[in-house]
């Protein structure tokens, strides 16, 4: 890989052993996958922040590697373990708070924003088309690539802030205009009447598949909320960091649409609700924010909420910024008079809940692949009202 002068020196320890660190971890990945060279990035989105997922071991790791460390390019950060002010409501304990907090101490002090959300486009992070990012979250780099026009990998936690350090990212995959072409097309019949269905469509489309990069044709209309969920879905269950729907994606105009293609029927959306939904009644939580919940959302929740009285645990994560907004509106003194709690920060899909509930309803598939895998709740998908109509029964019915 062509190393121009500068970035010899970097690598030579010249300007620092942070930043020689950091280089040497993009050499190394860009060696890996045969690029050409580094290029310029103009942010970051960092992984690897919760404490349930990186540990003492990721801990230690960190505070090594920030030592002299700043970054060059605006970087923001993924969901935490923890909502810092609500660690007892939670459940969590005092020692894994700490840690939780102590984590967040580091990268702030690398320059990174302590926006603990998944949706960075949704609190200033926001790229132009065609702009070369680094990001790690899946749903992110999904969203950032498809709906955005970005350009970015799905890189690693420890990749990503490497990049943000260096301000450059190596030249491969997404970055690449050729490796972003779709290999599939897919053709939707039927209608998608919620944006749980988005949700649903992602784990259909994935199914029927694979890792095929997907041109999407019969999507007559999809606002952010409903891409956000879409991205989430196809991320999760198709590894997807690309994909394009015929008149709303960035670049659906750039290429032809494959030849082969497979349909998406009403039956297949069905049979995808029905996978997501495992078998059981009474209901310990519902959980609203995978990815994190928008100002829409939440002016939505406070919609169905008000003047009325949750029956069980209702959680809706969502970004600090956009939580201040919403309090400013007055939508989180509604929805939490309600018993429910908007909690910023963190998701299920990150915080220690393992033994701490047993069911689960939520209007994001992406929610139920993690909340099984993780937490190894009983799951189903619904869409939003579903959801919180049974927050207020506290059953499903």
């Amino acid at each position: 890989m062509y190393l121009t002068p500068e970035e010899d020196k970097i690598l030579a320890g010249e300007y620092g052993e942070g930043m020689r660190k950091a280089m040497e971890i993009l050499v190394a990945i860009g060696k890996i996958y045969d690029a050409e060279r580094l290029i310029p990035i103009s942010s970051a989105q960092i992984s690897g922040v919760s404490y349930h997922n990186i540990g003492d071991a990721g801990l230690e790791f960190l505070r090594d590697f920030s030592r002299g460390a700043k970054v060059k390019v605006k970087a923001t950060l993924n969901p935490g373990g923890v909502d810092l002010g609500r660690w007892r409501e939670m459940k969590i304990d005092k020692e894994f708070m700490e840690k939780q907090g102590e984590i967040i101490k580091i990268f702030t002090s690398m320059g990174i924003e302590p926006t603990l959300t998944c949706t960075p486009y949704l609190v200033g992070n926001l790229p132009s088309k065609g702009e070369h990012i680094a990001w790690s979250e899946s749903s992110a780099v999904a969203y950032a690539n498809s709906v955005l026009g970005a350009y970015t990998n799905r890189e690693s936690g420890i990749s990503a802030l490497a990049a943000a350090i260096v301000g450059k990212t190596p030249m491969y995959g997404m970055h690449l205009k050729e490796n972003r072409r779709p290999g599939i097309r897919v053709v939707l019949k039927t209608e998608l009447r919620y944006r749980s269905d988005y949700s649903v469509l992602g784990y259909a489309i994935a199914k029927k598949t694979g890792h095929s990069i997907p041109y999407i044709e019969g999507v007559d209309k999809a606002d952010l909320e409903s891409l956000k969920l879409f991205a989430a879905s196809i991320a999760t269950y198709a590894g997807a960091a690309i994909f394009h729907i015929k008149g709303l994606t960035a670049e659906w105009m750039d290429f032809e649409a494959p030849k082969d293609y497979i349909e998406i029927t009403k039956r297949d959306i069905e049979e995808g609700y029905g996978f997501l939904r495992d078998e059981f009644r009474e209901v310990d939580m519902v959980w609203i924010g995978c990815p994190h919940t928008s100002l829409k959302e939440l002016e939505e929740i406070t919609r169905l909420l008000k003047d009325k009285k949750v029956a069980t645990e209702l959680w809706i994560t969502t970004s600090r910024q956009v939580r201040e907004k919403a309090e400013r509106l007055g939508y989180i003194e509604v929805i939490e008079k309600s018993g429910a709690k908007v909690i910023i920060d963190t998701c299920v899909a990150v915080a220690p809940l393992l033994g701490k509930f047993q069911t689960l309803v939520t209007n994001s598939a992406k929610a139920f692949y993690y909340s099984r895998g993780v937490n190894r709740f009983k799951v189903k998908v619904a869409n939003l009202e579903k959801c919180i109509d049974t927050a207020l029964r506290g059953v499903w019915v």
